[in-house]
């Protein structure tokens, strides 16, 4: 079918097939290459939503006042050697985290995907890591903590540097030409977006997340605090973007969803949760006020359940519960998405203010 239109003598006949065609192409891999980045008509449109929401969402790291939390940082009562320690431990870690994964989005998945709406929203995902790496720095100039000692964490603690590599082989398996219609590529790209999105995004932050929001809570450091609830949010949807693209890949490829492969990714969630506890001991070696390594090991083991089964994963811990549950009014999966009751309407358009589903509060 043809539409015509006539102007001033001129006629233009757009083919209504050949643009329906288009749609059907669309996959996530191995769809119709566009140069043109034209997003209509919309296929997969999950993505644009949480990138309308991932938009209004936008802050900067300046706009959080620092002046409080440099004078505790600089005052012998204000906070302990373990809240100094688990806030170096934080940037030591976000600092290099943020941007290996803003780099993997950029320079592998987003690469790789063939459908426009799905670079659209990475885009913004790989975008908003780079505003929790400019927080990192923000946090780093305003306590004046020597931006050389965060360096040297990436390589001097080894649970840091193992955490990294441990995602790094992932995306470094990939960064080069493959061949997409091959099982074993398709694969390694299934393995990717799981390991990112929900291993290390989505169980891995979450040891350092509970820490900085109990100091929080005790009224410590409410500057970081501040940004590290924003960031939360945000990894919220950094989080359903990768769990969309993994659970659309494997439905448009069902020959990726072997025995085998699950079992793959149901192994390298252990080694993630493995890792994280490790890295959690290190944060803290001592107990702090309101802080025991014992129940954030076991928050993580909460999480890392959630997280595998909504992906159609079995998990690791049957009945596993909850052993923080104040935490649940700060970052429960089900309180992500709205938990923030302050300055988090300022920074979102009024236009999206009722965007947010019923059973996400």
């Amino acid at each position: 079918m043809q539409t015509t239109y006539t102007l001033g003598g001129k006629t233009f006949l757009l083919d209504e097939e050949k643009a329906e065609a288009a749609l059907a192409a669309k996959r996530v891999i191995n769809g119709r290459e566009t140069m043109t980045f034209n997003l209509l008509p919309l296929r997969y449109q999950w993505a644009y939503n949480l990138y309308q929401k991932m938009k209004a969402n936008h802050w900067e790291p300046e706009d959080i006042p620092m002046q409080r939390d440099a004078e505790q940082w600089r005052s012998d009562s204000a906070l302990s050697d373990i809240d100094r320690w688990i806030v170096r431990m934080g940037i030591g870690y976000f600092s290099a985290a943020e941007g290996i994964v803003g780099d993997n989005i950029q320079h592998v998945v987003r690469e790789l995907v063939t459908a426009s709406e799905l670079k659209l929203v990475l885009g913004r995902h790989a975008h908003e890591e780079n505003i929790h790496a400019d927080s990192l720095l923000y946090m780093i100039s305003s306590l004046g903590i020597d931006p050389h000692e965060c360096e040297a964490m990436f390589d001097d603690i080894e649970t840091i540097r193992k955490k990294n590599e441990f995602v790094t082989r992932v995306s470094r398996s990939l960064r080069r030409d493959l061949d997409l219609t091959q099982l074993e590529n398709k694969q390694l790209l299934a393995k990717n977006i799981f390991v990112f999105g929900q291993c290390m995004e989505g169980t891995q932050f979450y040891g350092l997340f509970g820490m900085i929001l109990s100091l929080y809570r005790q009224g410590k450091l409410t500057g970081i605090g501040t940004m590290f609830r924003y960031t939360l949010r945000d990894e919220s949807n950094h989080i359903e973007v990768f769990r969309n693209l993994f659970l659309g890949l494997i439905e448009e490829n069902p020959d990726i969803w072997t025995p085998a492969f699950q079992q793959e990714l149901s192994d390298l969630m252990e080694e993630a949760i493995t890792l994280e506890k490790a890295f959690i001991r290190d944060c803290l070696p001592v107990a702090g006020l309101g802080l025991s390594s014992e129940e954030f090991e076991q928050y993580i083991d909460f999480i890392a359940d959630r997280r595998l089964e909504s992906v159609g994963l079995n998990p690791l811990n049957q009945g596993i519960t909850n052993p923080l549950p104040w935490l649940a009014e700060l970052m429960d999966i089900k309180k992500e998405q709205n938990f923030f009751e302050g300055r988090v309407t300022e920074y979102q358009k009024s236009s999206s203010l009722g965007q947010v589903d019923d059973d996400e509060l």
